[in-house]
C-alpha cells in the first residue's frame, strides 16, 4: 500500500509558485471593494492573464469632488488607459475588479485606501497631491480587451491579431518587406495610410520604419493583419513618418502583404541570397541542407559595366539542368551555400565576391580574375543519400568506400573541410553498424581506423595539431602498435613542437614494424633538422641577453617573420603500404595556435639543451 502511495505522489504535479499579483490579491479583506453596475457590457466573459485591456477611468472622493480623469470632459486628455494583465503594473483595486467586467460595461469601483495608492508596496506611483489615504470611487469604462502579443517587456510595442496569417516564417535583416499601413492617433485621428494602391516597400532593418512598428512586424507572418500600439519611445523617425513629435502613442494597421527572403550569408554584405519566387515546402526541414543530389537551372552574370551572362544552362547546355552532389566540391562555394538554403521550386538571385565564386575554382574563360558574379538560381529538385538502414554489410561497406574515395579526391585537391565532412560522415553511420562475425568485425575496424586517420590528416593540413593526436589516439588506444597511427600522431606531434613525444612514436614505430623503419629514420631526420632550426633561432633571439650586467635589460630581437617556426618542404615521404588513398603529406609549418604561444614553449626541452650549452645551469624569470 505504501508503495503505491508513492507511486501516485511520484506523478503529482508541484503546483506553481504564486505570481506577485496573486500575493497581493491576498492582502484584499471582505469590505475593502465593492462594485456597482453602471452600464452593462456585452459577451459572455471577461479579460484574463495576457489580455490587453483599454479603458476610461475617473477617480472621485466619496463626496462626489473629481480628482482625476483620462476623459476630455472632465479635464483629461481624452486618452484611454492601455494594460496588459499580468504584465502591466496597476493599482489592486483595479487587477481585481476588472476581470469582472464584460466589454462596453461601466462600472463604479469603491475603494479602501489599501486597494489603490495607499497599498503598502505599492507598484504604482500616486500623483502629487492625489489623497491616496482617502476612500474613492473609480468610474472604469472598459473600452475593449483581446490577447496581446507583447513585443516589448515594458510594454511599448504590443500587438493585436485581426486576422491570422499563413506560415510560421516571420521577417528580419536584411528581408525585403511589402506591406499595407496606416497610423492613427490614439483619439483615431489619421496620420498616414498606405493602404491602397501599392503597398509600403521597405527593407527590414534599414530604419525605413519607426522602430516599434518594425519590430512588430517581425512577429508577423504572411497575410497576417494586426493593429500594432507604439508608444513615444519606440517612434523613430523614418521615411514613413519623417515626423514624430508630439505624438504619445500611435496605432498602426498593418496587412504583411509579402516579403522577401534576403539572407546574408556571410555576415558581412558580400554574399547576399535573394529569394525572388518561393519554393515548395517549409523553411528549413525542407531544404537540401545534407548532402543531396541536386538538379539546378541557373545564369550567370559577371557584375561589371557590361553586366555580360557567361553561362546558362538552358541556352550553353541544350537546355539541360546542372546536376551535382553537393558537399565535393564540384561548384564554387558560395554557389553551394546558398543552394543549401533553397527550396524545391524556388529561384533565388545570389550575388558573389570572388572568393567565394571562381578566384578558388576553375574559372569560366570568359570570366575575368576578381569578377563578383551573380547567379541566377532555380532549384528544380533534389534526392537524399541513400539510407543505410536494412543494408547488408557488404552493401554498407561498399557505400562507406564510394564515400571515402570522394574525401580522398578532395583531400588531393586541398579541399580538407569538405574531405574531412566525408570521413566524419561515414564515422558517424557506423554508429549504427553491428558486424556479424569476426571476419566483418575485422574489416570493419580497419575501415574505421583508416577514416580515423584520415581525419587526423585534415585535421594536420588544417593547422589543428591537438585535434589531429587526439583522433590518432582513437586508433591507438585500441591498438598501441598501429604503425600508421604512430607516423601521423608522430607528425601531428612534430607539427605542434612536441618532439620528444614525437621521436617516441617513431621508435616504437620501428620497433614494432622492422619494414617501416626507413620511413622512421627519414621522420626522425627531418625531426632533428627541425630541432635544430629552432634551436637555431633562439640561440639568435638571447644573443646578447645574458652579457648584461645586473639589473640592465636586453631585449632578444626576432627575425622579420616573428616567432614561426622557418616553413620546410610541405612534402613527407608516405608510409609504406598506406592504402587510406590519403597522401600522407603533412606540413612542418607550425600552427597558428602553436606559433602564437611563441617559441619558448614550442622548443622545450631543446630551450634546456641550450641553456646548459651557454653555460647556464638555471634561469630565473624575474
Amino acid at each position: 500500500m505504501a508503495a503505491n502511495e508513492d507511486a501516485v505522489q511520484e506523478f503529482t504535479p508541484k503546483k506553481k509558485p504564486p505570481s506577485e499579483d496573486e500575493k497581493r490579491k491576498k492582502k484584499i479583506v471582505p469590505g475593502s471593494l465593492m462594485k456597482a453596475l453602471m452600464r452593462p457590457g456585452g459577451g459572455d466573459a471577461g479579460p484574463s492573464d495576457g489580455d490587453q485591456i483599454i479603458y476610461h477611468c475617473t477617480i472621485r472622493t466619496l463626496d462626489g469632488v473629481l480628482v482625476e480623469s483620462t476623459r476630455s470632459d472632465y479635464g483629461g486628455k481624452g486618452i484611454p488607459i492601455r494594460h496588459v494583465l499580468g504584465k502591466s503594473k496597476m493599482l489592486l483595486g483595479l487587477l481585481e475588479g476588472i476581470p469582472s467586467m464584460l466589454k462596453g460595461e461601466v462600472a463604479m469601483f469603491k475603494m479602501k485606501p489599501q486597494l489603490h495608492y495607499g497599498e503598502d508596496d505599492c507598484p504604482v506611483s500616486a500623483p502629487d497631491g492625489f489623497p491616496k489615504d482617502d476612500e474613492l470611487h473609480f468610474e472604469i469604462e472598459l473600452i475593449e480587451f483581446f490577447k496581446a502579443k507583447v513585443v516589448t517587456d515594458d510594454l511599448g510595442v504590443v500587438k493585436k491579431v485581426e486576422c491570422e496569417g499563413q506560415g510560421w516564417e516571420s521577417p528580419r535583416e536584411p528581408y525585403e518587406v511589402k506591406a499595407l499601413i496606416s497610423a492613427k492617433t490614439v483619439t483615431g485621428k489619421l496620420i498616414m495610410s498606405h493602404m491602397e494602391g501599392e503597398p509600403y516597400f521597405f527593407t527590414f532593418g534599414k530604419s525605413e520604419v519607426p522602430k516599434g512598428l518594425e519590430m512588430a512586424i517581425g512577429t508577423m507572418v504572411r497575410e497576417e493583419k494586426a493593429v500594432i500600439y507604439v508608444t513615444s519611445q519606440y517612434l523613430t523617425e523614418s521615411p514613413l513618418m519623417p515626423v514624430i513629435e508630439g505624438y504619445d502613442e500611435v496605432h498602426f494597421e498593418v496587412e504583411l502583404v509579402h516579403f522577401i527572403q534576403v539572407r546574408d550569408m556571410l555576415g558581412d554584405g558580400r554574399l547576399i541570397k535573394r529569394r525572388i519566387r518561393d519554393g515548395k515546402g517549409d523553411f528549413p526541414m525542407d531544404c537540401p541542407l545534407h548532402d543531396s543530389l541536386l538538379r539546378v537551372h541557373y545564369k550567370g552574370t559577371v557584375l561589371n559595366e557590361e553586366k555580360r551572362v557567361f553561362y546558362d544552362t538552358r541556352v550553353d547546355n541544350d537546355g539541360q539542368p546542372l546536376e551535382f552532389c553537393s558537399g565535393e566540391g564540384l561548384v564554387p562555394e558560395g554557389f553551394e551555400m546558398s543552394v543549401r538554403l533553397m527550396l524545391p521550386g524556388e529561384i533565388a538571385l545570389v550575388t558573389c565576391p570572388p572568393d567565394y565564386a571562381y578566384d578558388k575554382f576553375p574559372r569560366p574563360l570568359n570570366v575575368p580574375e576578381g569578377a563578383h558574379i551573380q547567379w541566377e538560381i532555380e532549384l528544380l529538385g533534389f534526392e537524399t543519400p541513400k539510407d543505410w538502414t536494412g543494408l547488408d554489410f557488404k552493401s554498407i561497406m561498399n557505400e562507406a568506400e564510394n564515400i571515402r574515395n570522394t574525401g580522398n579526391r578532395l583531400f588531393k585537391e586541398g579541399k580538407y573541410e569538405l574531405a574531412k565532412a566525408k570521413y566524419e560522415k561515414v564515422l558517424r553511420e557506423f554508429n549504427h553498424v553491428n558486424p556479424q562475425d569476426d571476419e566483418e568485425g575485422k574489416v570493419f575496424a580497419d575501415t574505421r581506423n583508416l577514416l580515423h586517420l584520415n581525419v587526423a590528416a585534415c585535421h594536420l593540413k588544417l593547422g589543428e595539431c591537438k585535434k589531429s593526436i587526439e583522433t590518432c589516439n582513437k586508433v591507438l588506444e585500441a591498438n598501441p602498435a598501429h604503425v600508421k597511427g604512430l607516423y601521423r600522431r608522430g607528425m601531428a606531434y612534430m607539427a605542434a613542437g612536441d618532439f620528444e613525444e614525437a621521436r617516441a612514436d617513431f621508435k616504437v614505430m620501428m620497433k614494432v614494424d622492422k619494414s617501416t623503419e626507413s620511413d622512421a629514420t627519414a621522420a626522425l631526420q627531418k625531426l632533428k633538422q627541425k630541432e635544430q632550426d629552432v634551436e637555431k633561432k633562439a640561440r639568435k633571439q638571447f644573443k646578447g641577453l645574458f652579457d648584461k650586467k645586473p639589473g640592465e635589460i636586453s631585449e632578444a630581437k626576432a627575425d622579420v617573420d616573428g616567432d614561426q617556426i622557418t616553413s620546410e618542404s610541405q612534402k613527407d615521404d608516405e608510409v609504406h603500404g598506406d592504402s587510406d588513398g590519403t597522401n600522407s603529406e603533412d606540413s612542418h609549418e607550425a600552427p597558428p595556435e602553436a606559433q602564437r604561444t611563441g617559441w619558448f614553449s614550442l622548443f622545450w626541452p631543446s630551450g634546456r639543451r641550450l641553456f646548459e650549452s651557454l653555460g647556464i645551469n638555471r634561469c630565473t624569470i624575474l
